[in-house]
């Protein structure tokens, strides 16, 4: 499952030098044949934007959404490092295309990794050559391990729809929020579609899984989604494209969950009845954030207090009388008080990987979910010092 299950891709992995400890950390996904296709992408909204998601979106506008090719490293971020990181950026997409004998504006460009440091142009310009030689049509799985950082293992998806395929792969463990994360993912397709309307349905892919994906409230300088899209199954359905896009991203996202930084719980998180969708959103998002409540998580406490509790403050509008808290489809909270409970089958929910957490709060029809993580001593261990 990768970028490569679509045909008429090729991607590689190798190490240039950038990590000390020798890992895989230069990735490139491209067209078989070297020629631009249409592609898209949704960056961050930091204020902090990385020179790598600012040269991604000058070349997209220049192209009119075309690009033979992504370039990415790990272990720098290329972020905060001003003209020169600008600069750099523009030598990795020139030296890639002069590789693939595409322009330099029809190659896109990702980064992450340390914020604030030169990028080690002589290792990456020295490692491109070695990437593009590397180019095969089997090529995804090494492809997602050279954009790990504190990943422990690959994030790669692949989805068949009716006539055309959808490959991707990712990486992310932590800064995971609020608008996608500290993240990258490349997705490939080979349905036709034009760059208006795959940028339209890549956003709307994106906003029901990356952005719904919380680990700790961190956002980054460097997120990126892109996609390329080479036309050659034919014109595809927009709904059925979109519906196998929202359904990469999300397969993406709930693997970043499984392996965030620390994490022993992956949660899903739905809130219902709500006034409107944005408090729900409001309400599922606060809860998922607050500190009290993933060490509930950690500690398998189905403790309903303290879910109530930051309803209650994130500004939303219910009544305590008809809010619901249900823990793997058994309800702990309604009609103002605590409900009994079939003991062994909550703690045997709260013992798994996975928890189900829904709130209704009895309002209206809005509705949110979220996926969320528990906080653990080795969040903390993994985050004490800059990595």
């Amino acid at each position: 499952m990768s970028v490569t299950d679509t045909p008429g891709f090729v991607a590689s992995g190798v190490t240039c030098g950038i990590k000390p400890s020798g890992a895989p950390d230069l990735a490139m996904v491209a067209t078989a044949d070297g020629a631009a296709v249409t592609a898209a992408g949704v960056f961050t909204s930091n204020r902090m934007t990385a020179a790598p998601v600012l040269v991604c979106r000058e070349h997209l506008a220049t192209t009119g959404g075309r690009a033979a090719a992504v370039v990415l490293n790990s272990g720098n971020a290329n972020a905060a490092t001003g003209a020169q990181g600008m600069a750099d950026a523009r030598r990795m997409a020139a030296a890639t295309a002069a590789d693939l004998g595409c322009a330099a504006e029809e190659v896109l460009v990702c980064s992450t990794g340390w914020i604030g440091y030169p990028l080690p142009m002589d290792v990456i310009l020295g490692g491109i050559p070695e990437a593009t030689a590397a180019l095969s049509d089997d090529g995804g799985a090494s492809a997602a391990e050279a954009i790990m950082t504190t990943d422990t293992v690959p994030r790669t998806t692949t989805v068949f729809g009716a006539g055309f395929t959808v490959g991707g792969i990712a990486k992310g463990a932590a800064m995971l929020e609020p608008n996608m994360a500290t993240m990258l993912a490349v997705l490939t397709t080979d349905a036709e579609v034009d760059a208006t309307t795959a940028t339209e349905l890549l956003r709307a892919a994106v906003g029901t899984s990356f952005n719904c994906l919380t680990v700790d409230g961190a956002e980054s300088t460097n997120d990126t989604v892109l996609l390329l899209a080479s036309g050659s199954a034919g014109p595809a359905d927009p709904g059925a494209l979109g519906a196998a896009l929202a359904e990469a991203c999300l397969s993406l996202a709930v693997q970043m969950a499984d392996d965030a930084e620390g994490s022993t719980k992956t949660v899903f998180l739905s809130v219902t009845g709500a006034a409107d969708d944005a408090e729900a959103a409001k309400g599922a998002r606060d809860t998922a954030n607050c500190q009290l409540v993933k060490c509930s998580w950690y500690g398998e406490d189905p403790y309903w207090g303290r879910i109530a509790a930051e309803m209650g403050a994130a500004g939303i509008a219910f009544d305590p009388d008809t809010i619901t808290i249900s823990y793997g489809g058994q309800m702990v909270y309604a009609g103002g008080e605590a409900r009994p409970v079939d003991e062994a089958a909550l703690k045997a929910h709260m013992a798994g990987r996975t928890l189900d957490l829904d709130v209704d709060l009895g309002q209206g029809i809005g509705t949110a979910r979220v996926v969320t993580t528990d906080l653990s001593h080795a969040y903390i261990d993994e985050n004490m010092r800059t990595s």
